[in-house]
C-alpha cells in the first residue's frame, strides 16, 4: 500500500487526511505516492498466518472429537 507523501512537508498523509483534489493539507502541494513501488501489487500472506491457521483447525478438531466423546 502506498502512503500519500509530500515532498515539501517532508512527511506522509493518511489517505483521509489530504483533500478531496489530492493536495496537502499543510502547504498545498500536490502528494505523490512513493517511488518505486507498485501501488496496485499484492500481497502474499505470510507462512506464519498458514500455521496458526492449520494449528487452529488441528486444535478445534481435537476439541470436536472430546465433546462428541463426552456424549457417549
Amino acid at each position: 500500500m502506498a502512503v500519500p507523501w509530500c515532498e515539501p512537508c517532508d512527511r506522509f498523509w493518511n489517505p483521509g487526511s489530504i483533500t478531496a483534489d489530492g493536495a496537502c493539507p499543510t502547504c498545498g502541494e500536490a502528494v505523490k505516492a512513493p517511488t518505486g513501488q507498485d501501488t496496485h501489487a499484492r500481497q502474499k500472506v505470510p507462512w506464519h498466518f498458514w500455521v496458526a491457521l492449520a494449528a487452529a483447525a488441528i486444535y478445534l478438531g481435537w476439541r470436536a472429537i472430546q465433546g462428541i466423546a463426552l456424549l457417549f
